[in-house]
């Protein structure tokens, strides 16, 4: 009797079941905190929060919809300048901070303005990752916690 097919399918079947439990550290983990939206005063507004991701594998945030508008996009600011982008990258074991003064999530041509104390809902879409749902707090005009 020969025990080198038996064998063999063991530490295929060990080594395929081991791999196949360490695909879990080379995938994205996200977490979003600190999402808020200052109060808009006019038909458009801006989106702000940190992607937190935990995992071994980077992703991108890809896209974001939201029942506010019709019209979301994510924009990076370099030198004082604004412009639309296809996506941001979430390093692995990082963050992605859309920030004022920075990288953010713009709102045209809003259906209502939402006011302090009220949430805006929005989903984040990514490249790896399922969507995440998130409510933005409407803060006053001119919140910015990196000030506070």
């Amino acid at each position: 009797m020969n025990r080198r097919p038996a064998l063999a399918g063991f530490l295929a079947l060990t080594l395929g079941l081991t791999s196949a439990g360490c695909s879990s550290e080379s995938e994205p983990e996200l977490k979003v905190v600190d999402a808020f939206m200052p109060q808009p005063v006019s038909d458009m507004a801006a989106g702000f929060l940190v992607v937190q991701n935990s995992g071994g594998a980077a992703d991108r945030l890809t896209s974001v919809t939201s029942p506010l508008s019709d019209d979301v996009t994510i924009h990076e600011t370099k030198n004082q300048k604004m412009r639309e982008v296809s996506s941001f990258e979430v390093p692995a074991n990082g963050e992605l901070e859309l920030e004022r003064g920075g990288n953010h999530i713009m709102f045209m041509k809003l259906k209502q303005k939402p006011k302090q104390g009220e949430t805006v809902s929005v989903e984040l879409h990514f490249e790896k990752a399922d969507p995440i749902k998130v409510d933005l707090s409407v803060k006053e005009p001119t919140h910015n916690p990196k000030k506070q």
